[in-house]
């Protein structure tokens, strides 16, 4: 607890600097003259309506990440990428190998209760996001929306997106790193603009890195590739990329509990895997499109993309906490999995004060996998890797085939300057197979509605009001377990409520943000167990509510600060699960996993030349492991810290993660029964940097 209270006292301290340091949230100052406050830029973001918006124009929570600022704090990760952002949560690791994590928006961790696009389209496609192979690499910058995903998006989420835009053909400049770590980590990449073939322009992203852990037998290794090309500029253009990514992991255990805490006979860092095991992944991506201007204005863009992964695992959880015969059981699968995604609409311009976005899009996905399991007897402490032979014959199987289609529409009226109305409708069309069972197909609209309104505004600054409604619906998640070619679960569908302020002052130097949620969750897909096999189920009713607040400065001197508190309330309302074959109902406790009270604070310093540096606090408060609400654990606080020199086109810096050393429990295993993937250990990483 002293080391806790310790963090917290550190935390406060850093939303102290931070209240007194002048900063924008995903504002980019220019540099300015001591005293002089910066030039003002407002960032603006895509993902809400596909159409170029200032997130303060939105009714909705969004926060847009520059690049810079990922290169101001050495973020290479996607905890390190959103260790500032309101309401977000985001556990390193889990279920598919230390190179993925598991976000948290709105009190919910859930591998695919959010959404990832990356460049336009849905990163894993019809089935759940596949963050093991996102590239963080050469990005443009990040877009945060909190809350269900707007109609425009068939792949969809009721509780946030997250939209990666990496750097286009266009963009010019060349930058290589290279960096070393604790554990054995050492990481290289390149970044270039390629010389330009009459307009086409392309950039191309080559980069490889290895991590290790203080886990026994734990890292991966990685090697990327990602080629953009674009020609034109906005309103007639074309473009295409294609990324190649290789993984290969080394998975770590997950920690188990026995009653209401974790057990203290399996150390920290010990890895029950048999010899050997591994969760390697290879994913090829490309993507096609254009945007072109026809007549009175209208802009018409659309969007391919193929995607094709493959991945082999083979690895083992422990099913007995004890030193016996057979104590785990083992995993090899194999999974293939290909996707089609198209995109086409309409932008309207504004007229007569509205503004109009129509169109459609399909989404398919095909997968199978063939996979056997098998006992094997695994030491408590780790210390050496049981030898198990790879079962030959894959005798069991899962196999999904998934089409998604749907039409939408979306308009903003703006009757008078300071208030705008929005509404958006879709109508979904979902057919979908698990193994030899019949197909099962689906009708459902889908919509949504908002207002935002200017309570004060003088020039830059400003007060504004917004409150919207959105009605989601989304086919139940598959993940290719085992055990699941017994039927199609039901769709999950969700009622929210939100409203807030957005607020700007200071000639553009401060922002404040403050919402408040509500959903209304039925059919939400949760883990279970069938026949010792990790499986899926449907969980009946459920509600998430909250209240998420962020302050953001920029002042000069190019000092940047940040602080967010968020309160989160998850609850079954109407959940009846069996717990060692007697059913109970959950109604009233709370959401595993799910943390009441989330707190961040960051101080960055990021001149053009000279030192730079950043400090990172989070806290993250108790939680249930258990949906019997049996198994508290504490809060617990982590720190990182940056530190650098800029020189010319050299940089140079250390970044320290985790320095707390906190080991606390982040995140639930899908498969180990009972079993929590912890904190990544105290880690140190040396990085330079050239530009050229």
């Amino acid at each position: 607890m002293e080391r806790v209270a310790r963090s917290v006292r550190l935390a406060a301290a850093a939303a102290a600097l931070a209240m007194m340091s002048p900063a924008v949230a995903g504002a980019q100052g220019q540099p300015a003259q001591q005293g002089q406050p910066p030039t003002y830029k407002e960032q603006v973001e895509v993902v809400a309506t596909k159409v170029p918006e200032t997130p303060q124009e939105v009714p909705a929570a969004i926060e847009v990440i520059s690049g810079d600022q990922l290169a101001a704090t050495g973020a290479t990760t996607l905890r390190e990428a959103l260790s500032l952002a309101a309401g977000v949560d985001v556990a390193p690791g889990g279920d598919g190998g230390p190179a993925a994590s598991v976000p948290e928006f709105w009190g919910l961790r859930e591998f695919d209760a959010f959404l990832l696009v990356v460049d336009g389209i849905p990163w894993g496609g019809a089935f759940n996001p596949s963050l093991a192979t996102l590239s963080l690499r050469d990005v443009e910058r990040i877009e945060v929306l909190r809350g269900p995903a707007p109609v425009t998006y068939g792949a969809t989420s009721f509780v946030g997106v997250i939209y990666v835009v990496h750097k286009s053909g266009a963009a010019a400049g060349r930058y290589a790193t290279a960096s070393v770590g604790s554990y054995g980590s050492g990481s290289a990449g390149l970044d270039l603009a390629l010389p330009a073939f009459g307009s086409w322009q392309t950039r191309l992203s080559v980069d490889g890195e290895r991590r290790g852990y203080s886990d026994d037998r734990t890292s991966y290794a990685r090697g990327h590739a990602s080629y953009r090309g674009s020609t034109g500029k906005t309103g007639d253009r074309m473009w295409f990329m294609a990324d190649v990514d290789v993984l290969r992991q080394d998975p770590a255990s997950p920690h188990p509990r026995e009653g209401a805490a974790l057990t203290t006979a399996v150390p920290t860092d010990a890895n029950q895997n048999p010899a050997g095991a591994f969760v390697n992944e290879a994913r090829v991506t490309g993507m096609f499109g254009s945007e072109r201007t026809l007549g009175g204005g209208l802009v018409w863009t659309w969007t391919g993309s193929f995607s094709h992964s493959s991945q082999q695992q083979f690895r083992g959880f422990l099913t007995d906490v004890g030193d016996t015969a057979d104590n785990a059981t083992g995993y090899r699968e194999n999974i293939d999995v290909n996707d089609v995604y198209a995109d086409t609409h309409v932008a309207w311009p504004a007229r007569s004060h509205v503004r109009l976005v129509a169109g459609g899009d399909f989404l398919f996905g095909n997968g199978e996998a063939a996979g056997a399991t098998f006992a094997y007897t695994a030491p408590l402490d780790g210390a050496t890797a049981t030898v198990v032979p790879e079962p030959a014959d894959l005798n069991l199987d899962a196999e999904a085939r998934r089409s998604f289609f749907g039409a939408y529409a979306m308009a903003e009226y703006t009757p008078v300057p300071r208030l705008t109305l929005s509404a958006g409708a879709r109508l979904n069309a979902t057919v979908e197979r698990h193994g030899e069972g019949d197909s099962v197909s689906h009708a459902r609209l889908s919509g949504s509605a908002g207002a935002i309104y200017g309570l004060w505004e003088r020039g830059v600054d400003h007060v504004r009001a917004y409150a919207s409604y959105r009605n989601t619906f989304k086919p139940a998640a598959f993940d290719f377990s085992l055990a699941e070619n017994e039927g199609v679960l039901a769709p999950e569908t969700a009622q929210s409520y939100e409203g807030g302020i957005k607020a700007r002052a200071a000639r553009g130097r401060v922002d404040v943000e403050a919402s408040v949620f509500r959903m209304n969750f039925e059919n939400l897909v949760t883990s279970t167990v069938v026949d010792g096999l990790p499986a899926l189920v449907n969980a009946g009713k459920t509600r998430f509510q909250g209240v998420e607040t962020a302050a953001a400065f920029h002042g000069p001197h190019h000092v940047s600060g940040r602080a967010t508190y968020s309160f989160h309330d998850s609850t079954f309302v109407d959940v009846v699960q069996a717990f060692d074959g007697v059913p109970q109902q959950l109604a009233g406790k709370r959401f595993e996993m799910s943390p009441r009270h989330l707190f961040s604070a960051g101080l960055i310093v990021a001149p053009e030349r000279g030192v730079v540096g950043s400090l990172i606090v989070k806290y993250t408060g108790d939680r249930y492991l258990d949906k019997r609400n049996r198994a508290l654990a504490a809060p617990f606080a982590t720190v990182d810290a940056g530190l650098g020199y800029r020189l010319g086109a050299w940089e140079v810096r250390l970044d320290g993660r985790n320095l707390t050393d906190r080991r606390d429990p982040v995140s639930e295993s899908e498969v180990g029964d009972a079993q929590y993937y912890l904190m990544t250990a105290r880690r140190v990483d040396l990085t330079a940097g050239v530009r050229f």
